[in-house]
């Protein structure tokens, strides 16, 4: 007798897990900017609403935009990766026309109808990905090669550079540059080369760092002057060091399990903008160490499910669109908690699905829909 052969039919994968830890980390946001924001939008606006429900309607806005980009065929991007890299430039270059807008002493915004705002260097971060991903695509097995090489670090420079020259952000500069590196890395079939690189950086930041330290006691410099309040915040009270120094007061008190949501004392008009780049603060001050463990095993869901999506994409540009994607995140979650605990000098990164902003999240839902978009390609093989 003849034993039939079984056949193995491919059926689409679609990851659900993601967007399920997606929308809870939208939801969770939304309560924590709530009760963040509650107090200083009540004494602004009149209205302890203000700042939620805002970010709740860009928050629906931006869910259907990630469902829409999901829809979309991820390679569609790889073949206008040039037009998307080149148009973000010409956005931010608006930024230093009549169109820039300027809030708190930073011009980093392009004014829209409607009294709304755009930040251009939140579509640069996607641009970058898409660009650098393509462009290692292209290259193949020339990467191994110096023109290779020198070439995704150009982009990558440009990218950064139109960022710090044209909004004036040197953090996500940084992070944009971070983004081309360890995709970079990724690609790359050697590690030594990098390994090198990282540990004379770290050197030569540790040596900077001692003789800022020791030979510079005050500067007129605004850049310079966060590094020296960062190294004695006590002392630089007055210039810098009353947002960081509240910031870790509102940690302290918080304790383990935290003071209970919606009894932070910090957020009372203390902590400036509070419901932005240190919203963490007060998260810790309620919810404590435990409400911060539960965070960070939500991200790291996050990122695994990333990394699965990466590791099992039909193809390189898939896989790299997905891990640039999770470097972005996991970047801007490390830097913005090593921010608000005084690790490094304080700098504008936000935290991705809890700090208030409508560009932020609607691009960062962007990129979820594109990894949603890779995981829609893969398949998977029935018996």
């Amino acid at each position: 007798m003849q034993k039939k052969k079984e056949k193995k039919s491919r059926t689409k994968y679609f990851d659900y897990e993601l967007l399920l830890i997606i929308i809870f980390l939208s939801c969770f946001g939304l309560v924590m900017l709530y009760s963040t924001s509650s107090y200083s939008g009540y004494m602004k606006y009149d209205d302890d609403m203000h700042y939620f429900t805002k970010q709740m309607i860009f928050t629906v806005l931006s869910l259907l935009a990630m469902w829409g980009v999901s829809c979309i065929d991820y390679h569609i991007y790889g073949a206008f990766a040039n037009e998307i890299f080149w148009a973000s430039m010409f956005l931010m270059l608006l930024v230093q026309t009549p169109l820039g807008h300027e809030s708190m002493g930073a011009r980093r915004w392009i004014q829209l109808p409607g009294n709304m705002t755009l930040q251009p260097s939140e579509i640069t971060k996607i641009a970058v990905i898409i660009m650098i991903s393509c462009e290692l695509c292209r290259i193949g097995k020339k990467i191994n090669t110096r023109d290779g090489v020198l070439k995704i670090l150009l982009y990558g420079g440009i990218a950064a550079v139109g960022v710090r020259v044209f909004t004036e952000n040197l953090s996500t500069a940084i992070i944009v540059f971070l983004i081309s590196c360890v995709l970079l890395f990724v690609a790359h079939p050697k590690m030594k080369p990098f390994i090198k690189i990282f540990i004379i950086c770290i050197a030569i930041g540790i040596v900077g760092m001692a003789i800022l330290s020791y030979t510079v006691k005050s500067s007129d410099n605004f850049r310079l002057n966060r590094v020296l309040t960062w190294l004695d915040p006590e002392n630089k009270n007055a210039v810098g060091g009353f947002q960081v120094l509240q910031g870790l007061y509102a940690i302290g008190s918080g304790g383990f399990w935290g003071k209970g949501l919606g009894n932070s004392s910090q957020k009372l008009g203390v902590i400036p903008e509070v419901q932005n780049d240190m919203i963490l603060s007060v998260i810790c001050e309620e919810l404590g160490v435990f409400g911060v463990i539960v965070i960070l095993f939500l991200f790291g869901a996050l990122i695994y499910r990333i990394m699965f999506i990466a590791q099992n994409a039909p193809d390189m540009f898939g896989s790299l669109l997905a891990v640039g994607v999770m470097t972005h995140i996991s970047i801007q979650v490390i830097l913005n908690i090593a921010v608000v605990t005084n690790m490094i000098p304080t700098t504008g990164i936000t935290l991705p699905f809890f700090s208030y902003g409508g560009t932020s999240i609607i691009f960062l839902m962007a990129e979820m829909g594109i990894v949603l978009g890779v995981s829609t390609k893969i398949k998977i093989e029935d018996k």
